[in-house]
């Protein structure tokens, strides 16, 4: 490799985040730079922020020398992708470790959506103030500045797992009822905020018994002035008389009213109208950016959608995949079902990996997602919305008002899985592990230090921060309570995905 190194900042797309960001990024940068320059390199700067596809083809393609990416808040992976296809120079995704700014989230991503189009790339993070001082750290950057590539531990990785025959023979039930009518993704648009990792389409679903249909979002809208308000005034009291607990005009959310609420759940029955007209399984609902000047988030919607408890219900959840991500309706649908033929409680939440840190001896995962998580995390009682809660979603991000659906997540052992492309084919990641209820003081300090108005679980998932952040080829993941590990790894087999267990122990 050649002594200079680039440096670049992949960027949101939105103009605010970057800038709130930017003394956070300059901090990142001046700290990876000096761990460059002890290293003997000489790193220069790419000017400003990459915040559109073509600044990533224009600053990053012409660039052959090694390259580094500073993650150190949200970014959109095709800020990165779309500068190095085709190019095969060493490509570094360097990132803090930051609940506050969600800098590792942003390198999963970007890493699993370089993965699915077979670019290579390394990956690197520390949580110290001074990343020179970080030994690991700076072993792997040296690693990486000498080789192109850095290795990392594989231990915990396995492809297969001893199964029970009763387990093999459940799965086989399932497998054999998507044989016989495949599962109809009904998708609201795809590709939210650059996250290509997480839409596979046609071509790669319909090899493992699912399919989709795409809608426009702007149905929506059009089929939601047809929504009679009738409906809406049932929909609210219903949800109302269940606990959901709403925070209207709380702080400086004074513009999130009743008023707001009805207008989310215009859009649910809305779409619920759509599964209906379309026979469809489950949802992907994208967090389309040029929807939200014009209607409120959808997080409100996604949740009641996967809880059975909710307005006009048949008596069973539908699967809904915030951000329209097939990553995680897949898993999502196939644990239900596995879930409910245990004669376990089918519900399946949807969360990002937003941060970690140890925990009376062991690292627990912050698991926060504004929308997806069902009320059921929060109560353990299907017939009941008690214990959730709907905040405001922030401004920053959200024009329009609107709520989310959010509480804490109970403890209790747990299943998680995800799906993702690694080299034109769909794998599965399978994990077990327990969600953890921590001391009220920990928890606080842990769920402001995220982001408040979003559902949080705290969840040992069986593999620690490095594990992970080496490994894991997505920012999402599908968690659901109870044991299904042996089901879903047999089911995942059974319909023809490649499977990868996670495992420290």
């Amino acid at each position: 490799m050649t002594n200079k190194v680039a440096v670049y900042w992949p960027g949101d797309a939105r103009d605010i985040p970057n800038q709130l960001a930017r003394p956070n990024m300059e901090e990142a940068t001046a700290q990876v730079v000096a761990a460059l320059k002890k290293l003997g390199r000489d790193p220069y700067l790419v000017e400003g922020f990459l915040s559109k596809p073509h600044h990533a083809i224009e600053k990053l393609g012409p660039i052959q020398d090694p390259t580094v990416g500073v993650f150190a808040h949200w970014v959109y992976s095709p800020h990165t992708t779309d500068g190095v296809v085709g190019k095969d120079n060493p490509l570094l995704l360097a990132s803090n470790f930051s609940g506050k700014w969600p800098g590792l989230v942003g390198l999963l991503n970007t890493g699993a959506s370089l993965a699915s189009l077979n670019r290579s790339f390394s990956r690197a993070w520390t949580d110290a103030p001074d990343w020179t001082q970080d030994s690991v750290f700076m072993e792997r950057l040296r690693e990486w500045c000498t080789t192109g590539k850095i290795a990392y531990e594989t231990k915990a990785i396995r492809y297969s797992a001893p199964l029970s025959a009763a387990a093999v023979s459940l799965a086989r039930e399932v497998a054999d009822e998507i044989k016989a009518r495949r599962i109809l993704v009904l998708m609201l648009g795809d590709t939210s905020m650059g996250m290509i990792n997480g839409y596979f389409g046609p071509r790669l679903l319909n090899k493992h018994g699912f399919t989709e249909h795409k809608v426009d979002q702007a149905w929506i809208i059009d089929r939601g002035r047809r929504i009679e308000e009738k409906r809406i005034d049932d929909a609210l009291a219903f949800v109302k008389s269940k606990g959901l607990n709403f925070h209207w005009k709380e702080g400086d959310a004074q513009d999130f009213d009743e008023n707001a609420s009805r207008e989310q759940l215009r859009d649910y029955l809305a779409v619920l109208d759509m599964v209906s007209e379309f026979k469809a399984d489950c949802i992907g609902w994208q967090y389309q950016l040029g929807l939200i000047p014009l209607r409120p988030p959808s997080d409100l919607a996604e949740g009641l959608f996967n809880s059975v408890c909710r307005p006009e219900s048949n008596g069973d959840n539908i699967i809904c995949s915030t951000e329209a991500d097939q990553g995680n309706v897949v898993p999502m649908e196939l644990m239900k079902r596995l879930l409910k033929k245990k004669g376990l409680h089918q519900a399946v939440m949807f969360h990002d990996v937003r941060w970690g840190a140890e925990h009376e001896g062991r690292f627990l995962w912050v698991l926060l997602n504004s929308g997806s998580c069902g009320a059921y995390a929060f109560n353990h009682d299907p017939s009941t919305l008690e214990g959730a809660h709907s905040y405001r979603q922030p401004s920053l991000y959200f024009p329009t008002p609107g709520g989310t659906l959010t509480g804490e997540s109970l403890p209790g052992k747990m299943t998680w899985a995800r799906t993702y492309i690694l080299n034109d084919e769909l794998w599965m990641d399978i994990g077990k592990g327990e969600v953890v209820q921590l001391p009220p003081a920990t928890r606080d300090a842990w769920w402001e230090g995220t982001t408040r108005q979003w559902p949080f679980m705290a969840a040992d998932m069986g593999i620690g921060r490095d594990t992970l952040m080496a490994h894991y080829l997505s920012n999402h993941a599908a968690v659901a309570y109870g044991d299904i590990f042996d089901e879903l790894v047999a089911l995942s087999q059974e319909l023809g995905f490649k499977v990868r267990i996670l495992a420290d122990d």
